[in-house]
């Protein structure tokens, strides 16, 4: 592997001032695997200013066909040095080749989703005439103009972290916008060895696109929120942190755009084969439960618990773990924090009364890695603390409901709104229950709604705007009218 540890700040790679370094750690072997800059508020004062500067007196903004060289000459760099990155990426996130290989969000397939910038790009329609109107005798001809945002601060997390990285950076740079990535400290290499690629595979302007890695997140983070130098946040995270970065936020009036936590509910209607759609529920073991999307409840007929039990404990089996070369679909939590707190929801499940079918600990045969076992709760109720918080592993929470409107009333009992899934022998029938959920995507007798063309995003707490799509390129820009007058 050959992983860059520098920032990328105004065009150069550079260490931080204080020459402090920290070390990356592989989760599934917990050993350190090199050291990244660690930077303070000096290096992010310069890298805001960097970008501010860029966006203001370079012609990045409003040159359009130059930015789309630039993007396919990222895209070329990224295809050039992905096999290399793959293995960088697998290492930090602990994720097996099963997640970081071709069909997985870890590498190859966020790369491909540029291709939906590259081609919207010289399509899209950044002025139109919307015609003349007369008000107080007074005759005017209407454009309206479309203008990048200015200055991103793109704050993203270690689940999926070049997935996330890309899905923010380049519908804003294609937008015309410079950013300011903040890695998660715990995938610093999926940031910087970008940042790097841009460096010597693109002809992006200096100060365009900077890259900043810190051990602590909170000192740089709330300095890129707060600066008034910044035009938009746009974060991937807790809920809480995105509660707290849209007060900060609102100081500046800052656009802000959250993709945040989920609590989303797969559910089985009363005609759904179980045989079937029951093999959904080991979604939860992907990537050891470290997605927001990830349906986390499953919602069933009561009359079906015993089958749904017996089914469950016989799939759940198929699951294995433990070896990142191969192409399990689970790996460990990306740190000891994030274990300890799943291993506490577990606790707090059993103390509130939910029963454990299958899981729930450690795995014993296990010596390194940042693991817990798959574990499967009935017996839960929607009032649980495990039904209702995000707890970001391996844990599914079997409900039991009455009717089609119980399952419908349970799903939609949550603060969150992200994703979900309805299941029956009628297509008809389930989507007219996804169109009662109320969440920002939701998928339909085993469709996949994860696409660059999708738009992406949450109801409710899980969010506000969209990523992906035409609406998340827009969300990366102003909207100007001008209004000409006629004599």
């Amino acid at each position: 592997m050959n992983p860059e540890s520098n920032l990328l700040i105004d065009g150069e790679l550079v260490t931080a001032s204080s020459g402090k370094t920290y070390p990356n750690i592989n989760p599934a072997t917990e050993e350190v695997i090199g050291h990244v800059v660690d930077a303070g508020p000096e290096e992010m004062d310069q890298a805001i200013a960097a970008a501010r500067r860029a966006f203001d007196h370079t012609d990045w903004s409003t040159n359009h066909a130059f930015r789309l060289k630039c993007l396919q000459q990222l895209k070329a760099g990224l295809l050039a040095e992905m096999d290399d990155f793959k293995l960088q990426i697998a290492a930090e996130t602990g994720a097996p080749l099963g997640i970081c290989g071709s069909g997985g969000p870890h590498c190859e397939v966020p790369i491909s989703f540029m291709d939906f910038s590259l081609e919207a790009l010289p399509k899209f329609e950044w002025s139109r005439d919307i015609g003349q109107y007369e008000l107080m005798n007074i005759k005017s001809r209407r454009l309206v103009e479309k203008e990048a945002i200015g200055v991103v601060a793109c704050i993203t997390p270690w689940n999926v972290p070049l997935q996330i990285n890309l899905a923010k950076s380049i519908p804003a740079l294609a937008a015309g916008c410079t950013v300011v990535l903040k890695a998660a400290p715990d995938t610093p290499w999926s940031a910087t060895t970008l940042g790097r690629i841009i460096k010597e595979h693109t002809d992006i302007p200096a100060g365009v696109f900077n890259v900043i890695t810190a051990a602590d997140p909170q000192i740089v983070g709330e300095q890129l929120v707060t600066d008034p130098r910044v035009d938009m946040i746009s974060f991937t995270g807790s809920t809480a942190v995105g509660k707290h970065i849209m007060a900060q936020a609102a100081k500046t009036v800052k656009k802000v755009f959250l993709e945040l936590g989920g609590k989303s509910a797969n559910i089985m209607l009363d005609d759904a084969d179980l045989s079937s759609s029951l093999l959904s529920a080991l979604a939860v073991c992907f990537h050891a439960g470290q997605g927001c999307a990830l349906n986390t409840r499953l919602l069933i007929p009561k009359a079906k618990q015993a089958e749904v039990e017996e089914l469950l404990t016989s799939y759940f089996g198929f699951i294995s773990y433990g070896n990142p070369d191969s192409d399990e679909i689970m790996g460990p939590l990306v740190n000891a924090k994030q274990r300890d707190r799943v291993l506490s929801y577990i606790q707090k499940g059993k103390d509130e009364g939910a029963r454990v079918l299958l899981g729930g600990g450690r795995p014993e045969q296990l010596e390194k890695g940042y693991y817990v076992q798959p574990t499967v709760f009935v017996d839960v109720t929607n009032d649980m603390t495990i039904a209702r918080e995000e707890i970001f592993g391996p844990v599914l929470c079997v409900i039991a409901y009455e009717d089609e409107a119980d399952a419908i009333r349970i799903a939609n009992d949550s603060e969150f709104g992200l994703s979900g899934s309805v299941w029956s022998a009628s297509e008809e029938r389930a989507l007219a229950v996804a169109r009662r959920i109320r969440t920002g995507t939701i998928n339909v007798n085993g469709g996949n709604f994860y696409a660059a063309d999708a738009p992406f995003g949450g109801y409710k707490q899980s969010g506000i705007g969209r990523e992906m799509g035409p609406e998340g390129f827009e969300e990366y820009l102003e909207t100007k009218t001008i209004a000409i007058g006629i004599s």
